[in-house]
């Protein structure tokens, strides 16, 4: 079950919407989760990982990173990881086409709050048994999430396993790969230069032989 869904921006944390679906019978509190969210957010860069699961109690939070806004829901552990990140793609996709454009100059916390109405179209289908069943069926034929990271909230928000570590892993990836291809080719280069000057000993040496004959 989705529980609740916010939207940020990347490069300072600013919510720009979000929605919550209460269970009234069980009388649950969000404000924690919620809470969390926010100072997730807050921890993000652009150098974190595109897609993520992190564990939070009974709950899995699901985010997705597209053009420099993080896409969040909050799920119950047996709600479709495949699920949960179809639909963050969907919000991502309408939410881009309607507000990309602005996203970068507001200033007021949940400047898109009507995006809700929204939010809430794509939890109705993302949720109907029915609609569940037959995404499941196509998402079956295609490659699992595999690649998306799963940690635990309390690793990310206290334990010092922030998203900034990975940031400088990533970092660090980037600058080996860029000295691996530097030193590539500049063994590359060192080769050709090797047999070039081989080539030219050998012609010389023959030129010689046959002047001293």
């Amino acid at each position: 079950m989705v529980i609740f869904t916010m939207i940020a921006r990347i490069t300072d944390g600013l919510p720009l919407a979000a929605t919550m679906q209460e269970d009234e019978q069980s009388g649950r509190n969000m404000l924690e989760y919620q809470n969390q969210a926010k100072m997730l957010f807050r921890k993000l860069t652009m150098h974190s990982p595109p897609q993520c699961t992190i564990e939070t109690g009974p709950y899995l939070f699901h985010y997705l990173i597209e053009k420099d806004v993080c896409y969040l829901v909050l799920c119950e552990r047996n709600y479709s990881k495949r699920l949960a990140f179809s639909y963050l793609e969907d919000i991502a996709q309408e939410f881009y086409s309607q507000y990309g454009k602005r996203v970068s100059t507001v200033s007021r916390p949940y400047s898109f709050i009507e995006f809700d109405t929204y939010i809430q179209k794509a939890r109705k289908i993302f949720t109907d048994s029915r609609v569940r069943r037959n995404l499941n069926s196509l998402n079956s034929e295609l490659q699992d999430v595999q690649r998306i990271m799963v940690q635990n909230i309390d690793d990310v928000l206290q334990r010092g396993a922030v998203l900034s570590e990975l940031d400088s892993k990533a970092q660090n990836l980037s600058i080996l790969s860029q000295k691996y291809k530097k030193d590539a080719t500049y063994l590359n280069t060192k080769s050709v230069y090797v047999k070039a000057v081989a080539g030219f000993v050998v012609v010389f040496v023959c030129i010689m032989y046959f002047w001293i004959l």
